[in-house]
This record gives C-alpha cells, structure tokens and sequence, in this order.
C-alpha cells in the first residue's frame, strides 16, 4: 500500500506547496481544504502532471465526525497515513475584545485546538500500532506572543502549542513525531496573506518586502519533510 501525507488546509500556500513536495518525494499526497473545489483539483492536476500522486476532498474541520472519517477513509482506501499536516488557521481577524463574540472567540478553538485534538484521537491508535509516524502542526507567533485584537487567535495557537507538547509527551515513546512548527513571519501566502489584504495590497507588500523579506511555501515545505524523515531518537531514560 502507498505511504500518504495528510494535508488538512491545503491551500494554494504552505499546505498545497507541502503536498507537491510529498508526492514528489514518494508520498501519495491526498489535500484537504475548506472551500475552493476548482483549487483543489488545480493543485491536485499540477501534482499528477509532475508525477506525483494525490487525490483530495473538501473538508469543514468544524462538522462532527468529518476529520474522524476523512482519516478512516485514507487509510482504508489509500493507505497508511505515514505524516499529517495540520495546517488549519484560526485566525478571525483584528477585533477588540468588546467586539469578539462567544461564537469568534470559540470558532478560533475549534479550528486551531480542538480539530487538531480530534485528528490526535482518531490517527495516533493507527501510528501507535506501527509505531511510526508523523504530525506536524503549522502554528504562528501568537502562538507564544499576544496581541491586540488577537483574543480569540492567541488563545486557540496557544492551546495548540502546549497540545501539541502533551501529544509528544505521551507517544514519543511509540515512534510518533510530534512537531509545533511556528511560521514568524509573513507567508507568501495567496489564500492566506493574499485574501487579507486583497491581490492590489498583496502585490505592494510583496514589492515592500522584496525577495528576502517574507516566509517562501516552498522553504516550508522543505523543511516538513526533513522534519518527517528525521531520525526518530527514544528519549525514555
């Protein structure tokens, strides 16, 4: 059966980027995302005209039971899932505090800790079994710093730091790879920074930035799979 790398938000930045270097690095790369379907069939198009496989579908992390499934349906169909990437954002936008309601400030959790929680529950029995694999969770800056209007940003990425530290706590020991990777710094993102600021912005703060200036997909995407491929150490004394 083929290995597979889980993409869950892969978007036309980081997440498409790390599903193009999977599959062409012997991975059968199956891409989720929100919303876009002609995006996600483009993305997956562009990795089986370069020689990859990959297959993909929408996905709403918020639904009941959609992760649960989405992983018992890989692993059943494809194969086993080797690698996932959380690469879910739970970003709502610069709000004050007054203007942060109950269901912003929770919609935040949802995506950013507890999604990532229900992936834990649902993959980490069938890597323990193995006793391989790997998570590796895109995270950001509020993640270890606050920030005004970030209320509902801060405390999700911050709740998805220290998960994530828990997870690897307990199943380090089993050969699974826990990784919190935090991206300090903008992303030369078109779904992510590109919707924000809208594609005229998007272009002059690229301009401003220049070439060095901003965090490339591409160098992400290279360092998740050397993270995927490092030497698994046992640090049991």
């Amino acid at each position: 059966m083929e290995k597979v790398c889980l993409v869950i938000g892969a978007g036309a930045g980081i997440g498409g980027t790390v599903a193009k270097k999977f599959a062409s690095n012997g991975y059968h790369s199956y891409l989720a995302r929100r919303t876009d379907k002609e995006g996600l069939n483009k993305l997956i198009k562009e990795i089986k005209d370069s020689g990859g496989e990959a297959t993909g579908s929408l996905l709403n992390v918020i639904d009941e039971n959609s992760i649960e499934d989405l992983v018992n349906k890989v692993e059943s169909e494809i194969g086993p899932i080797d690698t996932v990437i959380y690469n879910i954002g739970a970003q709502i936008g610069d709000r004050a505090l007054a203007e942060t309601s109950y269901k912003a400030f929770e919609m935040g959790w949802r995506m950013a800790t507890f999604g990532l929680f229900r992936l834990a529950q649902v993959v980490t029995p069938k890597m323990k079994e193995r006793q391989t694999g790997n998570i590796i969770v895109t995270s950001a800056t509020s993640a270890v710093r606050g920030n005004k209007g970030q209320h509902s940003h801060a405390a999700a990425m911050g709740g998805r730091r220290m998960l994530c530290q828990s997870l690897n706590a307990e199943f380090a020991k089993d050969g699974i790879h826990v990784a919190h990777v935090i991206i300090d710094g903008a992303v030369d993102a078109p779904d992510t920074l590109g919707k924000m600021l809208g594609p005229e912005l998007f272009e002059k703060f690229k301009e401003q930035k220049g070439q060095h200036g901003m965090i490339l997909p591409e160098d992400v995407a290279e360092t998740y799979l050397f993270v995927a491929r490092q030497k698994k150490v046992n640090m049991d004394p």
